[in-house]
């Protein structure tokens, strides 16, 4: 039965409080619903296809054009057989098992992650080769893994840069009768993980001799916290620094692996990564490099970085085509509250906004036929949670309802925020639904 507040508020009818049967029915109703409305998907997608310009798709939504897609699966995959070197993107980019299988089907040799749960669900959905660039901490985090290891055909290895972590993960993969491989991390001064010193590094080495359980099999770095005026010349000094700490394993005979992994890159240095480590290499080697952000790439952060790689790499120019922005977030204009101000109905939650706000890039009216590519004047000044304020030229042709496309920067923070996107044509029809796995 309603309440009632006291006095002045005496007329005011609070609800009774609704029984745990009640509310047991309304989760079963909302599960059984939960597909009908998904963030950035529409009711076509259940009936057939859609396309994005008849509004057959939530707004704001995350698009990925397929034509783009193929084209930087093409490009990296040509870049990386020119050094022969092993692609093995890092997964955590997109968290989208299609994206990896169409990469792994593309001829990467695996896919990369940051933690055990992330590994966990490539593994579910088919990837069989991960190379989890961390250091795996934790017995839950153990026990995942030795999970995925009872498969015979789980090809993993994590990182280490300490005993501390070797005798944990000796201790724990001995009791479960189970064999770990290891690669050994190499760090920066200043930077992330990994050991600072030639000597560390052999050090460890001989310590992992003496494990049953934990074998070596290669060494590891991230050159990605290398800043500066002269960061060329510090990332190259660095990769034949560890280039060499490999080459002295081997001679000293400290891999338990006839093939021994050299890997590093990220999205910035990748080309470096690929030279240093091709240059005058053993056969017993085999050079992996990771970047992220090349199957998507954006108009910010990523493609910034690719400019550099494009000057500075022949090899990269000679290929006659560039990485293209493969990503769009599509929104409604809401609101125009004054002249040459326009509210957009995406945020925080929808985009990246830590290396950069979204670039306006189309202007579509429903029902016109075609969108229209957006001045330079047009730009987003600032982001709330749910809105953006884009200032354009006073006088400009845009009404609410109007649809914006916008450019991203740092694909990485816009796919984990977004559990469902559509792949689409250069017509923008919905040729393929994808799933993110970031929860």
């Amino acid at each position: 039965m309603a309440g009632k507040f006291p006095g002045r508020f005496a007329s005011v009818q609070v609800p009774r409080p609704r029984r745990l049967s009640e509310l047991c029915i309304s989760r079963d109703v909302a599960m059984q619903n939960r597909k009908d409305v998904v963030k950035g998907m529409g009711e076509a997608m259940l009936k057939g296809p859609a396309n994005l310009l008849r509004e057959d798709i939530s707004l704001p939504a995350v698009v990925l054009y397929q034509s783009r897609l193929q084209n930087n699966l093409h490009w990296m995959r040509d870049f990386a057989a020119h050094y022969q070197v092993a692609l093995a993107p890092h997964g955590k980019t997109t968290m989208a098992p299609a994206l990896f299988a169409r990469q792994l089907q593309a001829g990467a040799w695996g896919i990369t992650l940051a933690t055990a749960v992330q590994c966990v669900h490539a593994w579910q959905h088919g990837v069989r080769r991960i190379l989890m660039a961390n250091q795996l901490v934790g017995r839950q985090n153990m026990l995942i893994i030795s999970r995925l290891l009872t498969n015979p055909d789980t090809d993993f290895y994590c990182l280490l840069d300490c005993e501390e972590n070797l005798q944990q993960l000796e201790q724990f993969f001995t009791a479960q009768q189970q064999q770990i491989k290891v690669l050994i991390e190499v760090g920066i001064a200043g930077g992330r993980c990994g050991l600072r010193t030639r000597e560390a590094v052999i050090a460890l080495a001989e310590k992992v001799q003496q494990c049953h359980a934990v074998k070596l099999a290669g060494i590891e770095t991230y050159e990605g916290v290398i800043h500066g005026e002269d960061a060329v010349a510090q990332v190259n000094a660095h990769l034949l620094r560890v280039k060499d700490m490999c080459q002295t394993l081997i001679t000293r005979g400290l891999f338990h692996t006839d093939s021994v992994i050299l890997s590093g890159a990220g999205s910035a240095w990748y080309d470096l990564v690929a030279e240093r480590f091709a240059e005058d290499l053993p056969a017993s080697i085999l050079p992996v490099i990771r970047p992220g952000c090349y199957l998507v790439h954006d108009h910010g952060l990523c493609d910034c970085g690719q400019q550099k790689i494009m000057a500075r790499s022949s090899v990269a120019r000679a290929m006659g085509y560039d990485l293209q922005s493969a990503m769009e977030i599509w929104a409604y204009v809401q609101s125009i509250p004054e002249p040459g101000v326009a509210v957009i109905g995406m945020g925080k939650r929808d985009v990246a906004f830590d290396a950069g706000l979204p670039l306006p890039l189309l202007h579509y009216r429903p029902g016109e036929e075609a969108p229209l590519a957006i001045q330079e004047e047009w730009q987003v000044a600032s982001m709330m949670d749910q809105h953006a304020k884009l200032v354009f030229p006073a006088g400009s042709d845009l009404r609410v309802g109007d649809m914006i496309a916008f450019g991203t920067s740092h694909p990485c923070l816009t796919f984990d925020k977004w559990r469902r996107m559509n792949v689409i044509s250069d017509r923008y029809d919905v040729v393929e639904e994808i799933e993110t796995f970031f929860q």
